[in-house]
């Protein structure tokens, strides 16, 4: 069958996330493949636009991956009848803007997250696409990871009984960019431009948390910012002013707990970047970005405390590897495919600016609850206006500088 052609504006793509696993990864690699199948048969080959402020970067990218077309003009680029949808990877603070200059135009939305860095913002930016009738959606891409589609496996064959709780731990060290250069922009340090783990971060743990464990309920957070002072790109010392680090505590439904902590300031002493811990009666589970270790009831050792005796287990033998049965694609890459595949033929997809929503909201709850020290409730997300008890636009500004 012929393939039908979808045109995709691409904004933000020279930066990291955008470059490497949107543009290469995604885009570019469904290309080479000859477009996404649709359900009849057919196939949609993608003509992508690249947008870029600099000329010669956004030029030489579109070069160096076969992408014909890029531009400097986004407003020539949104006025094109021919491209369908916009994609956003530039900054959160920019995003709102953006997305309702897309969505002004009729353009299908698809962005990175978070949508927003404050719950009004983001629930605007939902509304106008409602009312628009643009078809739309959010990266969520920590549920296409290999080590996280295990343990959905895991959950759905009812390997772990009933769930009592998640452990998450996030991160690395990175430098404070004296000695040895950042990992990270500057700007992830300086919550003027839309920095902090909390608001990069917990909008990922929504999802995860929702969508694989429970729905969040009450969250608990406590933030800081570890390392007070930076070298910035252009060699100036700078103070970090948004939180580099941060310790939350999640009620889910069913009363299953989930403890996470993030940071950019930890040393890492474990399989991987990120692990996640589940216990339930009938079975445990470790899992990182792509492997899954499991021990079930029936292999569960039987230690004794004794602190005055050398420790005779190896609590590591007894675990099993989940084997690759399976391998997946790149997960940016496989929602890419889902969404083509909604605005292409109506197949079904849930990852809507909605879930994105969410994930702010809960920043803000998170923000609000290290601002008060307390428990913050989260509260069902009503797209037609915030949410009674929701924390108002400002409170991710103020939380971040409380005394300890």
């Amino acid at each position: 069958m012929s393939a039908r052609r979808l045109g995709i504006i691409m904004n933000g793509v020279t930066g990291r996330m955008g470059m490497n696993q949107h543009l290469i990864r995604s885009v570019a690699a469904i290309r080479r493949e000859g477009g996404v199948l649709l359900s009849d048969g057919s196939r949609v080959q993608l003509d992508p636009v690249l947008v870029g402020r600099d000329a010669g970067r956004v030029e030489a990218l579109a070069r160096a991956h076969g992408v014909e077309r890029w531009t400097t003009d986004l407003d020539a680029a949104l006025a094109d009848p021919r491209d369908e949808i916009f994609f956003d990877a530039a900054t959160t603070q920019m995003r709102p803007a953006l997305l309702e200059r897309a969505i002004a135009r009729g353009k299908h939305i698809y962005c990175e997250k978070p949508i927003a860095t404050g719950l009004p913002e983001a629930l605007r930016i939902c509304r106008l696409a409602r009312e628009a009738g643009v078809r739309n959606g959010v990266v969520q891409d920590k549920l296409f990871l290999p080590g996280l589609q295990k343990l959905r496996m895991l959950r759905d064959s009812g390997f772990f009984g009933r769930m009592l709780s998640v452990r998450g731990e996030f991160g690395y060290w990175v430098f404070e960019g004296d000695w040895q250069p950042a990992q990270r922009p500057s700007w992830n340090y300086r919550t003027q431009d839309g920095g902090g783990i909390i608001l990069d971060m917990v909008c990922h743990w929504r999802y995860v948390l929702d969508n694989l464990f429970g729905e969040v309920r009450s969250v608990s957070c406590i933030g800081q910012t570890h390392i007070p002072e930076r070298v910035g790109e252009d060699g100036a010392r700078y103070g970090a002013t948004a939180d580099d680090a941060a310790y939350a505590t999640f009620l889910l439904d069913g009363g299953v707990i989930a403890h996470i902590n993030m940071s950019w300031a930890v040393r890492v002493y474990r399989d991987d970047l990120v692990t996640f811990q589940v216990d339930g009666t009938h079975g445990s589970a470790v899992a990182g970005l792509t492997g899954c270790v499991i021990q079930p009831r029936q292999a569960t050792p039987r230690p004794v405390w004794n602190p005055d005796v050398k420790q005779g287990i190896d609590f590591y033998a007894g675990w099993q590897e989940v084997p690759d049965n399976v391998v997946p694609d790149n997960g940016f890459k496989a929602q890419w495919e889902m969404f083509i595949r909604h605005v292409a033929e109506d197949a079904p997809y849930r990852y809507t600016l909605v879930e994105g929503a969410k994930g702010v909201q809960l920043v803000e709850c998170a923000l609000q609850s290290w601002k008060e020290r307390r428990w913050i409730d989260v509260p069902p997300l009503n797209v037609a206006g915030a949410p009674a008890g929701t924390p108002q636009a400002g409170a991710a500004q103020e939380a971040r500088h409380e005394p300890a």
